[in-house]
C-alpha cells in the first residue's frame, strides 16, 4: 500500500509540474501573431500520417533513418509496457496482482518479445548517434556555433537518459524472471534478451526481489524525471512535431504572404473604385497601434514560426543543404529557429531548464546581452545572415518535420526594408529601377525591346542567304 501511495504522488507531481511547463511554452506560442489556419482536414491528416508518423522525409538519408526508426518504433512499443507498469504501481499492491496485461495472452508473449528486442536495438542506435555526434571530427552538421554548450550537451544528455531507461527495463525483467525461475514458477511474457542475461545476477531470492523493485523503479522513475526534461531539451520534438506538421503550409514552395495593407494600397491604385477596408480597432472603439511591416521580435512572428521552433530537432538538415552556408557565408537556418526560441524563453516564459545561448568566438558576431532593449533582430539574428539566404527553399524541403525558416528570415528582412530603409546598396538600386523604369534593369521602359529589334537585325541577313 506504501508503495501504491508513493508511486501515485509521484505521478501527479510529474505530470503536474509536465503541464505547468507545457502551458508556459503554450503561453509563449501564442504570442505570434494571428493566423488562421483552419480547413484543409484531409491534407493536413495526410501529412501528419506521411510526415510525423511515417517519417517521410527522415528517408531522403537512408543510415540515420533507420537509426532513427529503430528508436521511434522502440519508443512506441516499450510505452506499452509502461502502461503496464503504471497499472502495476497503482493497483498491483492492493488487489495483489504482477503484469496486469499478462491476459492478453500469446499477444503479450510478442509484445514482451518485441519489447526487449527494440530495446537491444535502441541501444546500439543511440551508441552509433553518440559517435556520429561526438567522433574527432563529428559529422559536419553536428558542428557549428549555435550547436555548442547547452545544445552539445543536452543531445548528449538525451542519449545518456536512452540507454540508462533501457538498462534499467533489462535489470527489472531479468531480475523478475530469474526470481520466477527459481520458484518453479512461468513468468507471463517471452524475454529473449533477459533469458541471456539471467546467468549475470546472484542467486538469492531476497536480493532478486530488491533488484527487481531498484530496476522498476529507476525505469518508471527515470521515464518521468525524462518527461519533465523534454520541454527544455530538443527532444521536445517527440510530441511537437505532430502540431507542427498538422499546421505547416499548404501553399506551394516559394509562395510568399502579402501585407494586407500594401495589397489594399495597390488595389485603389489600380481601380480608383475600390474601397479601402477600415483599419481593425479594438474593442472599445479605440485605433490599434499600427502593426509593424515584417518582424522585428517573435511577438511580430506568425504563431506558426514561434510553433516551428519548439519543433526543431536540431538536426542540421537545413543548415546542411543551405547554398549561402555550404559557401562560407554567416546564414544557418537552425541558428534562425533556435534563436527564435531562445528569444521566446528570453523575453517570456522559460521551462524548467533555462538554455544558455552562448556561441562562443565561432559565431563571428556577439548577441546583445540588455535584456531591456534586445529584440530577435539584431539581438540574435543579425543582418548579414538574412541577407545571406538565396530564398531556394532547400531548408524546407530538407526538414523532417516541416519546419519553415524561410518565413521567418523573409518577416525579418521585410521589417529591415520597409520599416528602416536598411537594405542592402544593390538591392536599393534594383528598387530604384522597379519605381522609375518598370523593370529592375537600369534601361527605359522605351528601350525594353531594343534586344529583339537587334535579334531581328541580325537574322534577318542570315535568312535572306538562304533564300
Amino acid at each position: 500500500m506504501l508503495q501504491s501511495i508513493l508511486f501515485l504522488l509521484l505521478l501527479v507531481a510529474a505530470f503536474g509540474l509536465f503541464a505547468w511547463q507545457v502551458r508556459k511554452i503554450r503561453a509563449n506560442i501564442l504570442v505570434g501573431r494571428d493566423r488562421d489556419m483552419s480547413g484543409h482536414s484531409a491534407e493536413r491528416f495526410r501529412k501528419t500520417l506521411l510526415v510525423a508518423f511515417g517519417q517521410q522525409k527522415m528517408f531522403k538519408r537512408m543510415t540515420p533513418a533507420l537509426l532513427h526508426l529503430v528508436v521511434y518504433v522502440g519508443f512506441l512499443v516499450i510505452n506499452i509496457e509502461v502502461i503496464e507498469i503504471v497499472i502495476d504501481g497503482l493497483f498491483g499492491n492492493i488487489f495483489g496482482f504482477h503484469r496486469s496485461l499478462k491476459f492478453l495472452g500469446p499477444v503479450y508473449d510478442v509484445l514482451m518479445a518485441t519489447n526487449e528486442i527494440l530495446a537491444a536495438l535502441v541501444i546500439v542506435a543511440v551508441a552509433a548517434f553518440w559517435w556520429r555526434r561526438n567522433s574527432n571530427p563529428p559529422l559536419k552538421r553536428f558542428t557549428g556555433p549555435e550547436l555548442r554548450m547547452w545544445p552539445k550537451l543536452d543531445a548528449n544528455i538525451i542519449l545518456y537518459i536512452e540507454v540508462a531507461l533501457m538498462l534499467a527495463l533489462f535489470f527489472m525483467n531479468t531480475a523478475d524472471l530469474k526470481l520466477h525461475q527459481m520458484r518453479g514458477e512461468d513468468l507471463p511474457g517471452t524475454f529473449p534478451v533477459s533469458n541471456l542475461l539471467v546467468g549475470l545476477l546472484p542467486s538469492s531470492e531476497g536480493t532478486l526481489h530488491v533488484l527487481e523493485r531498484l530496476g522498476w523503479w529507476i525505469h518508471i522513475t527515470g521515464i518521468l524525471l525524462f518527461l519533465n526534461y523534454l520541454p527544455s531539451s530538443k527532444h521536445f520534438h517527440i510530441i511537437m512535431a505532430f502540431p507542427n506538421v498538422w499546421y505547416s503550409r499548404l501553399v506551394p514552395q516559394g509562395q510568399f504572404s502579402n501585407v494586407e495593407s500594401i495589397t489594399n494600397e495597390v488595389k485603389a491604385m489600380m481601380d480608383p473604385s475600390f474601397v479601402v477596408p477600415p483599419a481593425p480597432t479594438a474593442p472599445d472603439g479605440s485605433a490599434l497601434a499600427p502593426t509593424p511591416f515584417g518582424a522585428k521580435d517573435v511577438d511580430d512572428l506568425p504563431w506558426t514560426n514561434l510553433l516551428n521552433a519548439y519543433s526543431c530537432t536540431e538536426c542540421g538538415r537545413c543548415t546542411s543543404v543551405c547554398p549561402a552556408n555550404l559557401t562560407g557565408k554567416l546564414l544557418s537556418p537552425r541558428k534562425i529557429i533556435m534563436d527564435t526560441r531562445d528569444r521566446m524563453e528570453e523575453k517570456y516564459n522559460s521551462p524548467l531548464i533555462f538554455r544558455p545561448n552562448v556561441y562562443g568566438a565561432e559565431a563571428k558576431h556577439e548577441p546583445i546581452t540588455d535584456l531591456a532593449n534586445a529584440t530577435l533582430l539584431r539581438g540574435k539574428v543579425t543582418p548579414e545572415e538574412l541577407w545571406a539566404c538565396t530564398t531556394c527553399n532547400a531548408c524546407v524541403e530538407s526538414c523532417p518535420v516541416n519546419i519553415n525558416p524561410l518565413e521567418s528570415i523573409i518577416e525579418m528582412r521585410r521589417f529591415l526594408v520597409l520599416e528602416e530603409s536598411a537594405a542592402p546598396n544593390s538591392l536599393n538600386v534594383m528598387f530604384s529601377n522597379i519605381e522609375n523604369n518598370g523593370a529592375p534593369w537600369a534601361f527605359s521602359p522605351s528601350d525594353r525591346f531594343n534586344w529583339a529589334d537587334d535579334l531581328f537585325a541580325a537574322e534577318k541577313p542570315a535568312k535572306a542567304a538562304v533564300a
